[in-house]
């Protein structure tokens, strides 16, 4: 697992930047704070509130970002306000907790601006409850917030804008699913209510005090999860990276959380490990998590062993409540979003042949290059929707291979693509008759796979007439061995003529 953290890919060190910049942009946003006069409590707010900014906001552009976090503090100030003024009412404050969950988990059919807000809205009210905001903190929570979102911005917009170098990643919005009842969202958000209703009440139970942190483990499992599986597999991450950042913090928070200047370090490596770990393992970022909320704990002066032990239970009651949330209540079936992911996957590779061809034919506007970008982020949604059956823990091994194998296929085609892409600029590429015929051949290959309509052509067997290749020609030798990969993807996924990893 630490292997999987330290060995990862980091194109263009991008996971650095992203870590380096969210610890800077944190950093000042505290600094600022602590220059203004603010207390300990305002600061953790405005460094909570920058966190959000820099970490979850992800607008395919510049500009929608900055649209995104001017929008922040309109979701996120009248929830404190609410939280702040239902702090001595539980039953009241229970049901608006509850609200914020749904409503927040609705958002997501907005795409990447509703995840945000809803992230934002539900942080600020559950950062209410860890603080135990009263009305009277209100005009100094709101200037921390406000501060802070604007010494993130410096820091995003002018200081670091390093998103302004690199091209605009690929919009890749999730299964919709239908509507009402039937769209995914509406089924999550239902869901998530339910689950955190559970956590909430078994929160409770366990402690009157420190119930919101089961609460809080139900929301983050629901984040980035559409199917069951998914759920379940985060919510056994988020548990053993609680378990594991509660062992750590035993050795680093309890002993040093009395020392301003080595709990602020700790703090800081603990807000990079969020932000580096994010992209590649949940189970290291829940660590530095709870590390990070163990040291703000000493900070606040009521860290002891008990409350870190409390934390795993609250932990427990909170994956344990969206685990029984997605079984039970309007399931989304693994199934059924692996297919929507892999289709969409197929059907990228088909737009970039297309686009690939039309280069070949003299189009000057065609451009494979924006379809592989495409598809390198649907194959990330690919992956995590097979976790579930590729976890090592998997009980059905037959299905466990069958995913594996369509991965592994589904990576050969991406990296024959980014070839294809790469090689198709060439000029001298489309002087060769045969090429036109070898994208021809892989389209089909895709329609065959998604019984998608031919556009009029007819269709012929993939496999049919595979030119012979000679050597050196990159662009024949790219296209042969994406059919070839189509091909064999043939068997894994066809099931009653319709893509089904499950069937």
């Amino acid at each position: 697992m630490l292997k999987r953290v330290f060995v990862a890919p980091d194109p263009g060190r991008l996971r650095l930047r992203f870590a380096a910049r969210g610890v800077l942009g944190i950093s000042l946003a505290v600094a600022l704070c602590g220059l203004a006069g603010h207390s300990l409590v305002a600061a953790i707010t405005g460094g909570l509130a920058a966190l959000l900014a820099l970490f979850t906001v992800t607008d395919a552009t510049v500009r929608g970002q900055a649209v995104t976090t001017a929008l922040l503090p309109a979701v996120g100030l009248p929830v404190l306000g609410l939280a702040a003024a239902l702090h001595d009412v539980p039953v009241a404050r229970d049901l608006a907790f509850l609200g914020v969950v749904g409503a927040g988990v609705y958002a997501r059919r907005w795409g990447p601006r509703g995840h945000s807000l809803g992230v934002f809205a539900f942080m600020t009210f559950f950062a209410a409850q860890f603080l135990h905001t009263v009305p009277d903190q209100l005009p100094e929570l709101y200037a921390a917030v406000l501060l802070s979102l604007a010494a993130a911005s410096v820091v995003r917009f002018g200081l670091w804008c390093y998103e302004r170098l690199l091209p605009a990643p690929a919009a890749v919005a999730a299964p919709t699913g239908g509507s009402r009842l039937a769209r995914i969202t509406t089924r999550q958000s239902v869901q998530a209510t339910v689950g955190a209703g559970f956590a909430l009440a078994a929160g409770q139970v366990l402690s009157d005090q420190r119930w919101y942190w089961a609460v809080g483990a139900t929301w983050w499992v629901f984040v980035n999860t559409t199917s069951r599986g998914e759920t379940v597999v985060r919510g056994f991450r988020r548990f053993l990276g609680t378990v594991l950042g509660i062992v750590l913090g035993f050795a680093v928070a309890v002993p040093l959380h009395d020392q301003p200047v080595a709990a602020a370090v700790i703090v800081a490596l603990s807000v990079f490990g969020i932000f580096y770990t994010a992209a590649v393992s949940y189970t290291w970022m829940m660590l530095a998590v709870t590390v990070m909320a163990s040291m703000l704990y000493g900070l606040l002066g009521v860290l002891d062993p008990a409350l870190l032990a409390l934390r795993v239970g609250e932990t427990a009651v909170g994956a344990l409540g969206a685990v029984l949330a997605v079984l039970l209540v309007l399931p989304v079936t693994t199934h059924s979003v692996t297919d929507a992911w892999v289709e969409r996957a197929l059907r990228c590779v088909h737009a970039c042949t297309a686009e690939a061809a039309a280069r070949l034919a003299g189009s000057p506007t065609a451009d494979p290059a924006r379809r592989v970008a495409e598809l390198e982020s649907i194959l990330g949604r690919v992956r995590l929707s097979l976790a579930p059956l590729v976890h090592p823990f998997s009980p059905m091994r037959a299905r466990m291979g069958r995913a594996r194998h369509v991965l592994a296929l589904l990576d050969d085609c991406a990296r024959e693509v980014r070839g294809l892409a790469s090689v198709v600029a060439d000029p001298e590429a489309s002087h060769d008759a045969r090429l036109a015929a070898a994208c021809w051949r892989v389209e089909t290959a895709v329609e065959a796979l998604t019984d998608a309509p031919a556009g009029g052509r007819r269709r012929q067997t993939a496999s049919a007439e595979v030119p012979h290749l000679v050597e050196g020609e990159a662009v024949l030798a790219h296209l042969h061995a994406l059919e070839q990969a189509l091909l064999e993807l043939a068997v894994p996924l066809r099931g009653s003529n319709r893509v089904a990893v499950g069937a």
